[in-house]
């Protein structure tokens, strides 16, 4: 028998096969290198090594497992998750079925934002800043096009009118609160440039919203098609503002990127290493994202049952719960950084939020339905238009100054019960085309001619 020194085998092992795997060692052992014998040395040390990857592999899948699921306060609701499953495959109760969907929802929605932020670390500030864009609000995104797919327009236009108030007067206002209590004695300052550059957006999304509306009232009784014109308005101004918001994230990334540096300094005071590698955040990022979509399915089957089971309208449960559920992530960590006094992050989290949605989510919605077919417009009705109005003139009424304190908080908080009561008894079944469709009728037309009588 030949014998070798260690050196020696560790180079057949180099020479002869891959980097120590089974399959390294199947080879070795069933077929070694002509007139070369591997001492059982090498072949110990090499299953070492085999043994050592594995308990590696383990270790990280239980870190990612620490850190994905077990990482956030709201891991709690994770069992709603397969309960929902469960429930809807025995044909249980459709309420039932809705709100464990909405309950793991809440979670999956927190932990995409996690997982997107993870991503960030390694792709760079200008990709990450666009993945941070896009991925944003996935929940709301994901909702709007199934139900759109289920040709239900309006829970699209409530859900998304819905996280608009969310993030402007529930989170802005529950941040601005828990600061100023959390810092009494202390003067809360922000940065008024950026406030004012959302707030910008948020009022050209108002106008794009608003003028749908006065054309339709405009037009009652004269023109015999209401909902060709609404419609082509509503069209044309979705592709102004996707272009308005691609403007904004161009100048947020790269010609004024200095108005959102020091926000960014403030957040990498705290935290600047991934904790989870790259592709181990893709991974969970494209599961958590499919299971987001099966949950969000069954949301949209099953919210009309669930409205007339518990004897709330859809737009009560469109416009405040499902937005809650959507907006967990930028709630909770909006209220975390308030009470850190840093409030730029609060404001850049909840307003970054809210111009998102007005000027991109809802106009992607409605190019997205064109394509399908689908004939969705920026028609929100008087109500929700008129909420969406006053949400957004006191939100920046209340951002002029650069200084905070919680009772700013709290009239922010509570105009947020106020359209929240006012929805919850606004029984009015609502159809689910559009508002201009409803009134292209002869009854529609009818009370608006009324209307407009002197």
């Amino acid at each position: 028998m030949t014998h070798h020194t260690m050196e020696e085998d560790l180079n057949i092992l180099e020479v002869n096969t891959e980097p120590c795997n089974n399959n390294a060692i199947t080879s070795a052992k069933i077929a070694p290198p002509q007139g070369k014998n591997l001492s059982p040395n090498v072949t110990k040390k090499c299953l070492f090594l085999v043994t050592k990857l594995r308990f590696q592999m383990l270790g990280n899948f239980t870190t990612n497992l620490r850190e994905v699921i077990f990482g956030t306060k709201l891991a709690v609701l994770f069992p709603a998750v397969p309960l929902a499953v469960v429930a809807d495959f025995y044909k249980l109760g459709r309420p039932w079925i809705f709100a464990l969907s909405l309950l793991g929802l809440t979670p999956l929605a927190e932990r995409v934002s996690f997982l997107t932020e993870q991503i960030a670390y390694y792709t760079g500030p200008t990709v990450g800043g666009l993945l941070n864009a896009t991925c944003g609000n996935a929940t709301e995104m994901i909702i709007s096009l199934l139900a759109l797919h289920q040709n239900k327009v309006n829970v699209v236009k409530f859900s998304l009118l819905g996280s608009i108030f969310s993030n402007l007067l529930l989170v802005l206002g529950s941040s601005l609160l828990c600061g100023g209590l959390a810092n009494l004695r202390k003067e809360q300052r922000y940065d008024r440039k950026q406030a004012d550059v959302n707030s910008l957006l948020l009022l050209l999304g108002l106008l794009c919203h608003l003028l749908p509306l006065l054309l339709r009232y405009a037009l009652a009784g004269e023109y015999p098609s209401i909902a060709t014109s609404n419609l082509q308005l509503s069209r044309a101004s979705s592709i102004v503002m996707l272009l308005a918001y691609a403007g904004y994230i161009f100048f947020q990334l790269k010609t004024h990127r200095q108005l959102f540096d020091a926000q960014e300094e403030d957040e990498n005071e705290d935290e600047e290493k991934a904790v989870i590698g790259f592709w181990s955040a893709f991974s969970w990022l494209v599961g958590m994202t499919l299971i987001i979509s099966l949950l969000s399915e069954y949301v949209v089957a099953t919210i009309e049952a669930a409205s007339d089971s518990w004897g709330t309208s859809v737009s009560f449960i469109s416009i405040i719960l499902l937005p809650i559920v959507g907006n967990a992530a930028e709630h909770a960590g909006s209220i975390i950084f308030a009470f850190k006094n840093k409030l730029d992050i609060s404001l850049g989290v909840a307003m970054g939020s809210a111009t998102q949605i007005s000027m991109f989510v809802v106009p992607f919605s409605v190019v997205v339905a064109w394509i399908m077919g689908i004939e969705m417009d920026l028609d929100f009705n008087l109500l929700e238009t008129g909420c969406l109005a006053f949400t957004i003139i006191v939100t920046a009424f209340t951002l002029q100054d650069g200084t905070s304190h919680y009772l700013k908080g709290v009239v922010l908080f509570l105009c947020y019960i106020i359209i929240a009561a006012c929805f919850f008894v606004h029984k009015t079944s609502t159809p689910l085309i559009s508002g201009s469709r409803v009134f292209e009728s002869n009854e529609g037309l009818e009370v608006l001619k009324k209307v407009r009588k002197p």
